[in-house]
């Protein structure tokens, strides 16, 4: 078991509390008869509050009652933080809302006995403290966080379909105030030592250089306790202010979540509004509000898609493969700002194109991202000056990874593979970013394919979560991990996945987007197509991920994905995406595709619904969408269902609360209906002004995205 730095040698194990007596906690007492509580999760890298944690920590209470010590303090056994919240798995285990309530009230009973405690309690934080771990630590009469990077405190729970339910929505909103408090669980925003400080979620900040123990150590003996919340905050807890503040947090809310989708940050709105000035009534209430919650369809696909993160984050661990230089050649957007991204995340980077002038555009958007991303002069510096122009290809020998990212040719890529291949490291990673070409159509031209991946981003790079790692028959499985282990370094999920036509997102999007032109051509609006998209929970409609894709991607993707058929063969649909491109209407690049598009948002018309049923037409756009994953996991494109829903969510924005296309395919029943209609009114106009779409508030709704728009390119 780790054991922390903070166990120094003026503390000794208690004499009655034996190595048998705890599997989790690690106790021990000083001279002064304060009792030092650590956590430290056996069998687990990070600390999480499972069952098992909770019941050791609830005879902690029960021995500091009985002993009655000069002070208790909590901290972590683990240098990975404190506690990463409750134990997820576990909440699998709950049949039925009260059962769920009981097990919160069970806990409730906890933190109010070492809240009522007659000593001085501390939690001394360092590294993560988030969820069940924060609500535990503002049980204790005072917060100590030090001031380093891996810090970071917050409520995550709303991203898993409930909100804080071991006392934390009840107390937080009386230790920081109501607005504060629901900011920070609304948002589920990670904030640092300091930003907790100056909100008031910790007491006391000590540099990186100082110990927790002494600065605990100080605190009790000092006696100290949380200050309470300013006047301002204290009134953002009264009635007339809770109504107010109450209102515009559902309107902000509702920008971000579609309420049929996303039900709790609304419960919580309204469990703060109703109880936020009597802290018994909203610990009530949070049990039996979060209870419900637990167990709906929502939280359910939630906690998969946590669990599905969870499984990609596991992709690559283990593989030694240190990655400090990479050679980016293709200095177009996806080109350009995979450099600067993986300049974010540390690495040197060159950059190769043909001219100098088609780089210069590259670094102008990088030192754009890093001024947004880094915020300080110096840092910005030094992120450009690792960014290196590279026109003569002169450090691809110094790569560890070589990533082509040029126009979709196969002939243009495989002379540039033939090219460079001779001048590669040994061990070194060849990848290509193509986004439907098969690997073995490129790898022909090498005399060592083994080493040959793909490395499929999507567009934005700073956004999207998701890198398609392309194997093909030739490719040496230890390349393919390289390539996994290089995308945790970047902070990317590597989906492991068989080279095929188009690979997984982009084959299963073509049929989607196919099928709404279809549509359109049929008669069928595009803003309504988009809006029945939206309603059912995808980020972006159809038409608007077409357009925003670039319609010359969506043909040449077709076209890849139905290689060998006749020009003959084509598709209404492929022609009338023909007709647009060969007119330079390729989209939100042109300033004009399907939609016109103004300030990087397509103009959409206000559009009569009624005529049309959202419930059909989402049924036919996610059944074409549905029916391309299962013929892909047919095909053992990807190696299990988990991996495709896990692929479909982070890849393309499949709605996270349905948990992925395979589940929901197999919980349809379950899962929250489309309405037939847009409630008989018109589908707003995305360029209308904020004051014309107050107004229009109660008499238009408009289909709003669960999460970030995520498109692919």
């Amino acid at each position: 078991m780790s054991k922390s730095s903070a166990n120094t040698d003026n503390t000794k194990s208690i004499p009655d509390v034996t190595d048998d007596s705890f599997r989790h906690w690690h106790l021990s007492r000083d001279q002064d008869n304060i009792i030092y509580a650590r956590l430290d999760r056996e069998g687990e890298r990070v600390n999480s509050l499972s069952r098992a944690v909770l019941e050791e920590f609830e005879q902690i209470v029960i021995l500091a009652e009985k002993e009655k010590p000069k002070g208790l303090v909590l901290m972590s056994g683990k240098t990975t933080g404190f506690a990463f919240g409750a134990d997820v798995k576990e909440f699998e285990g709950f049949s039925s809302a009260d059962k769920v309530s009981n097990e919160i009230s069970r806990v409730h009973g906890m933190f109010t006995r070492l809240e009522k405690l007659p000593c001085t309690t501390v939690a001394a934080i360092e590294g993560y403290c988030l969820g069940g771990g924060l609500e535990m630590s503002l049980a204790c009469d005072y917060r100590i966080a030090k001031d380093v990077p891996s810090t970071r405190l917050g409520f995550p729970e709303v991203q898993l379909g409930i909100f804080p339910g071991f006392g934390g929505s009840a107390r937080s909103v009386h230790t920081m105030g109501g607005m504060k408090a629901m900011e920070l669980m609304l948002t589920t925003r990670q904030i640092s030592a300091r930003a907790a400080r100056s909100v008031q979620l910790v007491d006391e900040v000590i540099g990186r250089h100082e110990e927790l123990i002494w600065a605990a150590r100080r605190a009790i003996m000092a006696g100290k306790k949380s200050r309470k919340p300013g006047l301002v905050a204290r009134l953002s807890n009264f009635w007339p202010a809770r109504k107010l503040l109450a209102a515009q947090m559902r309107k902000q809310t509702q920008k971000k979540a579609r309420p049929d989708h996303y039900q709790a940050p609304y419960r919580l709105i309204d469990t703060w509004e109703r109880f936020g000035g009597n802290r018994n009534k909203m610990l009530q209430e949070e049990a039996r509000a979060v209870g419900e919650l637990m167990v709906t369809p929502t939280a359910e696909g939630l906690r998969r898609t946590f669990h599905l993160m969870e499984r990609l984050k596991a992709e690559g661990k283990g593989t030694e493969f240190d990655v400090r230089h990479v050679h980016v050649i293709g200095a177009g957007t996806m080109g350009g700002d995979i450099a600067a991204w993986c300049v974010l995340r540390g690495m040197d980077v060159s950059l190769q194109d043909r001219e100098m002038k088609y780089i210069e555009p590259a670094l102008k958007r990088a030192e754009k991202l890093f001024r947004k991303k880094l915020r300080d002069t110096h840092k910005v510096k030094a992120a450009l000056a690792r960014l290196r122009p590279d026109v003569d290809a002169n450090l691809v020998p110094r790569a560890d990874v070589v990533i082509e990212a040029i126009f979709e040719n196969a002939e243009a890529k495989q002379e540039l593979f033939k090219s460079i291949e001779p001048r590669l490291k040994d061990g070194a990673v060849l990848a290509t970013n193509t986004s439907a070409i098969p690997l073995e159509t490129l790898a022909r031209s090498l005399v060592n394919p083994s080493r040959l991946i793909g490395l499929h981003f999507f567009n934005p790079v700073p956004k999207m979560p998701l890198v398609e790692v392309v194997y093909g028959p030739d490719t040496d499985s230890g390349y393919r991990q390289k390539g996994a282990a290089f995308c945790q370094q970047i902070s990317r999920f590597p989906l492991p996945v068989k080279s095929t036509p188009g690979f997984l997102v982009n084959r299963v999007l073509a049929p989607y987007m196919m099928t709404a032109l279809q549509l359109h051509q049929e008669g069928v609006p595009a803003e309504v197509l988009d809006a029945a998209a939206e309603a059912f929970g995808m980020p972006m409609g159809p038409v608007e991920l077409a357009d925003t894709v670039g319609l010359d991607v969506c043909l040449m993707v077709t076209e890849v994905l139905q290689e060998g058929a006749s020009e003959e063969s084509q598709s209404p649909q492929e022609n009338f995406i023909q007709a647009l491109v060969d007119d330079g209407k390729l989209g939100k690049k042109s300033g004009e595709g399907i939609y016109v598009w103004e300030n990087d948002k397509p103009v959409k018309r206000g559009v009569a619904a009624e005529n049309h049923n959202l419930a059909e037409l989402s049924e036919k756009l996610i059944g074409a969408y549905i029916n391309e994953c299962k013929a892909a996991l047919s095909e053992g494109v990807v190696a299990d269902a988990d991996l495709l829903d896990a692929g479909m969510i982070f890849g393309t924005g499949f709605a996270p609360f349905r948990g992925g296309p395979m589940h929901y395919l197999e919980n349809r029943d379950r899962q929250p209906k489309v309405a037939d209609s847009a409630h008989s009114t018109n589908i707003k106009n995305d360029n209308t002004s904020d004051a014309e779409a107050e107004a229009e508030a109660e008499a238009a709704t408009k289909p709003n995205a669960g999460q970030e728009k995520q498109t692919s390119d």
